[in-house]
């Protein structure tokens, strides 16, 4: 496809969950709703459904299970994502440098939250910064800094003297570390399974909570309240019970826990949906999890009781804004995957797009 190929997408352009177009165009790699003067064009035309790009909020480009990988490994992890519509990534953390996937037109844009900010020997070997809370401040900063906007930090993770999740900061130090951070124009996000880092984060000022699984009757109002979104990964959920299996001889409470987390699962996410907290859809792929599987995600989210369109909207319009990026609006950047059917009616339909479009070209 030239530089000068016009695209035309007609049929029923999704600019919102309930404001629909009948087709739009793109002109130099962006977006407009106003015909072209294209006489002199070559003009491409796709119909279906569209929307924009898809997000996965929750994303790992350059990890595998045991630490950064090479370039040419990051890129198949960026093209699997492109080839079923995730075009733009929040990558939760990584120790892989990536900018240079910035200068790719071809690959999704990714906002990094730098890299993971844990405890000494709390948690995956290779992954992440790992220090005491006296030096959380300093470590914050910097990856405010290195970060696209964001902060990661490690919440809780397997404390093994005590044989169970367990907090991994005092709240001192949190508060001073948010604190930093928000000073420095970052948001601040924090991986949580357990119960009991929820409230020092939350009333500490956090943004953002990964994963969300103990989340209680107690703690939902407060996020509500503060307005902290989650990001629930319900396919990284779904490996639970096989991580209990395998922790059971040596942390028997840990494991029993876990199966606890996992076996509520959708009502957690359910009763923070319907609190009004802000719920969006990522994978967590990137450590031992595949790449691609938003559309599974989102189908997730309606598994535990989450309307369709509102499940739609935690990887598309909703997840766009949050985000800071646009969706399907004149002049934006034509990053959109166009469907066979409404997905409004089903879901399912993300996991089979017909076109993906980035930067204006048709990559898949």
């Amino acid at each position: 496809m030239s530089d000068h190929t016009v695209l035309h997408v007609k049929g029923r352009v999704l600019v919102g969950p309930d404001e629909v177009r009948d087709e739009l165009w793109v002109v130099g790699g962006r977006i407009t709703y106003d015909r072209p003067a294209h006489a002199a064009a070559d003009i491409t035309t796709i119909e279906g459904w569209a929307l924009p790009g898809l997000v996965d909020a929750h994303c790992h480009v350059g990890l595998d299970a045991h630490g950064p990988v090479e370039p040419e490994v990051a890129e198949k992890q960026a093209l699997t994502d492109r080839e079923i519509g995730a075009l733009l990534i929040r990558d939760a953390g990584s120790p892989s440098d990536t900018r240079w996937i910035d200068d790719r037109e071809d690959l999704p844009k990714i906002i990094r939250a730098g890299r993971h900010i844990a405890r000494t020997r709390r948690y995956i070997r290779n992954y992440a910064h790992e220090i005491e809370p006296a030096d959380l401040v300093a470590y914050v900063a910097q990856e405010a800094r290195r970060g696209d906007g964001w902060v990661k930090l490690v919440g809780d993770w397997i404390d093994r003297d005590a044989g169970d999740l367990t907090a991994c900061w005092p709240r001192p130090e949190v508060e001073a570390a948010i604190a930093e951070a928000h000073r420095l124009g970052a948001r601040v996000t924090a991986h949580c399974f357990a119960e009991d880092s929820l409230r020092d984060l939350v009333e500490a000022g956090i943004d953002c909570i990964e994963h969300a699984t103990g989340l209680t009757e107690d703690t939902i109002p407060l996020f509500a309240e503060k307005g902290v979104a989650i990001v629930p990964t319900l396919v990284n959920i779904a490996t639970f019970p096989q991580l209990a299996d395998g922790g059971e001889s040596k942390f028997p409470r840990w494991s029993q826990h876990m199966r606890r987390l996992y076996e509520r699962r959708y009502d957690t996410v359910r009763a923070a949906y319907d609190a009004g907290v802000p719920v969006y859809a990522g994978t967590d792929a990137g450590g031992s999890l595949a790449h691609g599987l938003v559309a599974a995600e989102v189908a997730e989210l309606t598994l535990a009781g989450i309307p369709a369109v509102d499940a739609l909207s935690a990887t598309t319009w909703g997840a766009r804004e949050w985000l800071g990026r646009p969706g399907l609006v004149e002049g934006a950047p034509a990053d959109l995957v166009v469907y066979e059917g409404d997905p409004r009616e089903d879901v399912r339909v993300l996991a089979a797009p017909r076109r993906v479009v980035l930067n204006g070209r048709v990559v898949g």
